[in-house]
């Protein structure tokens, strides 16, 4: 028997288990549905909690409340991180078990719905939209994506909110999560999404349309904004609409297409093709798009979109908050990493972002030059899909012992990590099929940044920003052997770091900080508009 059992959702920390709790991620528990494992432990605990970052946002998880009924003699409940608490009782499984039964039969009810409006968006061509600047920005950040504490995405979000006031009224920010580095000064707006299909995998996001409206119309209170600008989400229309509806400039910020990530990246979508026609819709409905890259702009015009709307604005980087002057002592001391020479990277080890090939580069490393063995450690900053690919490659190298793994790591905590290391890795890889590379890695920029020596792929838009021998080292893309050849000429030339990490951090500045990136974009939006 055991007292407490603890789930704790992704995004979130594990906290130090009490005497007598068990506290397991999200992902174990689902390992324990999947095989079975909830079975055995029928009553074990004497109580069950969830962790989640915002009690609003924590849905109808109707499997897992289910799983952990099963496995607790007493109280269920969800927690937040303010310490707030929903008791997940008999007779609210009773409502979601309902609602859950009863909702395959309003699937298609909901689809006809969903159509019936874009048909009508696509025929509406809108007011003439008119910029004012004097008044304020509308931002919408409508992923269904909770708890996320670091990354691109996060970085993105702040590094454009904060930076409008300086071409605009202070902005409005409308999101569905709370978002890491926002200013104090920025008016924010949460949205609460609707449980209906919760437990579909793609049918919140057609929902979630008409709670991010409800509370944008709260928001403005009659407010009309200088522009929508729109992180485009999945089967998101919202910013189309009130764009329409007020009669100003859509901005529309577009990283890349749901349904090729879906296909060649998860699985493909079950409502593909109206998800394609939503996409379509923001592309075509707005005054100005914005992609962070080239290929992602040849793409979208491809698609039909005129190519004069398309504005490419690669990624940006908060260039006070990233600093030479960052102090790394003390994550150098948490992982006592002493004076060794440490060979950084950091991100959401996402299948493009080429972790393994670093990991494979590393472990060459250790063995062909064994005199670097003793006092060059790697550090991997982040967590994600391929993390555990990375561990056992590492493992099976002979080189775990000499990595850390941080684990998640808050954006506010990032510059700190990345000061503790002597060198920073980008080691990128291409698209599964063929295609150009179209991200702009906001790792790159922060990288640029703090001042370090760099070692890189030099792949599209990487290779574009980047200067082989004047701003970093840049190596083929999935080439395990000229990454770690790139390493170990940085290890070894310590002022060839601190030359190159000295340029790279010039060009952020003149280049690529978030303020330069919304100017580029308000100046563009302005020429059109």
């Amino acid at each position: 028997m055991a007292g407490r059992l603890t789930v704790v959702r992704p995004g979130l920390p594990l906290p130090a288990a009490m005497p007598g709790e068990a506290v397991v991620g999200l992902d174990e528990v689902s390992r324990w549905i999947r095989s079975g494992g909830a079975l055995w432990r029928l009553l074990r605990y004497d109580e069950a909690r969830v962790l989640v970052h915002r009690l609003e946002s924590a849905g109808r998880p109707l499997p897992l409340a289910l799983a952990l009924r099963w496995m607790s003699r007493g109280d269920v409940r969800i927690e937040d991180a303010r310490g707030r608490t929903r008791v997940v009782d008999w007779s609210t499984l009773v409502r979601w078990v309902s609602r859950a039964t009863a909702e395959p039969f309003k699937i298609d009810a909901l689809l006809r719905r969903v159509e019936h409006t874009v048909n009508a968006l696509e025929r509406d061509t809108g007011r003439h939209a008119a910029l004012d600047l004097s008044k304020s920005p509308l931002y919408l950040r409508s992923d269904l994506s909770f708890g996320v504490r670091a990354g691109g995405s996060v970085g993105h979000i702040a590094g454009v909110v904060n930076e409008l006031e300086h071409f605009a009224a202070p902005p409005i920010l409308v999101t569905t999560d709370e978002i890491a580095t926002i200013g104090p000064q920025v008016e924010q707006h949460l949205v609460t999404p609707s449980e209906a299909f919760w437990n579909f995998k793609e049918l919140p996001t057609f929902v979630l349309n008409d709670a991010l409206e409800q509370q944008t119309e709260r928001a403005l209170a009659g407010r009309v904004p200088a522009f929508v600008y729109q992180r485009y989400s999945l089967n998101n229309f919202t910013g189309v609409r009130f764009s329409r509806k007020l009669g100003v400039p859509l901005v529309i910020e577009y990283n890349g297409s749901e349904i090729w990530m879906s296909r060649h990246w998860g699985r493909p979508l079950a409502h593909e093709k109206i998800s394609e026609r939503i996409e379509r819709l923001n592309l075509r409905a707005a005054n100005l798009v914005v992609v962070v890259s080239a290929p992602m702009k040849d793409e979208i015009v491809g698609r039909g979109v005129d190519e004069r709307r398309v504005f490419v604005n690669p990624n940006g980087v908060d260039a006070d908050r990233y600093s030479p002057s960052v102090d790394g002592s003390a994550v150098r001391a948490k992982y006592g990493l002493r004076d060794d020479v440490v060979v950084g990277f950091i991100g959401t080890f996402g299948p493009w972002h080429g972790a393994e090939v670093l990991a494979r580069a590393f472990v060459s490393l250790r063995t062909s030059r064994p005199e670097l063995s003793a006092n060059t450690r790697l550090m991997m900053i982040g967590t994600g899909a391929t993390i555990e690919a990375v561990r056992t490659l590492l493992e099976q190298g002979g080189a775990a012992d000499a990595t850390v793994f941080t684990g998640l790591v808050a954006q506010e905590e990032g510059a700190a990590h990345l000061a503790a290391c002597d060198l920073l890795i980008s080691p990128h890889v291409p698209n599964p099929d063929g295609t150009p590379f179209f991200g702009s890695p906001t790792k790159l920029f922060e990288y640029m940044a703090m001042g370090k020596g760099i070692v890189a792929s030099k792949l599209d838009q990487i290779g574009e920003v980047l200067e082989d021998g004047k701003t970093a080292l840049l190596v083929p893309p999935g080439d395990a052997a000229a990454l770690k050849d790139g390493i170990v000429r940085l290890i070894g030339d310590p002022t060839l770091r601190e030359c190159l990490g000295s340029a790279a951090r010039r060009v952020a500045l003149e280049r690529h900080t978030w303020r330069e990136h919304t100017r580029r974009t308000i100046e563009r939006l302005k020429r059109i508009s």
